[in-house]
């Protein structure tokens, strides 16, 4: 079981496959659409022994399937601050994937405001820029079947689910609250963040571009930098030992000082 100042972590929004007792790091980790926190249940084991893995759990799935999932980024965040903030006088970093990456830095945001420790680091991964334009219409109001081609499309979703109807039943409604949260989210610009953030991205994502990932920088007053990775969207699922190491090293940076790969590499 996670600790925090002795107080143990029982909140069911977090997992934790593999506890440390007064951590040097916590990374919490927030999934893609239609994701849970299983995505990151073997990372712990790629990650130093100091650093404790919080995969973030969202209603809906998992252990919480019983629950509704949110259709709406604020009230999803106002829900998951308390459960997150306690624990912020720990180091901490956020990781996200696509929908995962937007909701972790809104909720960057939101610590901040509050007046939380902000994090050591934020590593957004397979999404533009939150400024960015967004590029395709909402495929959260279509029909079911053309609802699931373009689940389809998206390759995020293995093909095993796709061709198995009884589990698409279960599965599509999870995927379709989670587009909704996302294309139903505008922007707000705020000032930068003061944070140290690394974007990621796959060489081959076709929905993700270089300039999306170059406008990350535009977030933050702090150090940026942007690593590529052969793989498509889901590249995280594609190399993962690569995807990992880099991880690793950008963690072992934010703490090791100013000093290192994100105080080096800041673009202009």
């Amino acid at each position: 079981m996670a600790t925090h100042s002795g107080i143990p972590l029982r909140s069911n929004w977090f997992q934790v496959p593999r506890p440390v007792s007064n951590p040097r790091l916590r990374l919490f980790c927030f999934s893609y659409a239609g994701g849970n926190a299983s995505t990151y249940r073997d990372w712990h084991t790629h990650l130093p022994k100091d650093v404790e893995v919080c995969s973030v759990q969202l209603p809906g799935r998992g252990n919480r399937f019983k629950e509704k999932a949110f259709t709406d980024l604020d009230t999803l965040l106002n829900s998951m601050l308390p459960e997150i903030e306690p624990y912020t006088n720990t180091p901490y970093a956020f990781f996200g994937h696509s929908m995962g990456a937007q909701v972790a830095f809104e909720l960057v945001r939101k610590l901040r405001d509050r007046g939380c420790p902000e994090p050591k680091c934020l590593i957004v991964s397979g999404r533009r820029a939150p400024q960015r334009q967004k590029k395709s219409k909402p495929i959260y109001t279509l029909p079911e079947t053309e609802f699931r081609d373009e689940i389809r499309r998206l390759n995020g979703t293995p093909e095993e689910a796709l061709n198995n109807p009884e589990l698409m039943d279960l599965v599509s409604p999870i995927l379709r609250a989670d587009f909704q949260l996302i294309e139903t989210w505008i922007y707000q610009p705020s000032d930068p963040l003061d944070v140290p953030v690394m974007a990621l991205g796959g060489v081959k994502d076709n929905q993700v571009s270089m300039d999306d990932l170059e406008d990350w920088s535009k977030v933050t007053k702090g150090p940026f930098c942007l690593e590529l990775f052969s793989g498509d969207h889901f590249f995280i699922n594609q190399v993962p030992d690569s995807l990992l190491s880099t991880v690793s090293h950008a963690i072992e940076s934010v703490l090791g000082g100013a000093e290192g790969l994100l105080a080096t590499r800041k673009t202009s």
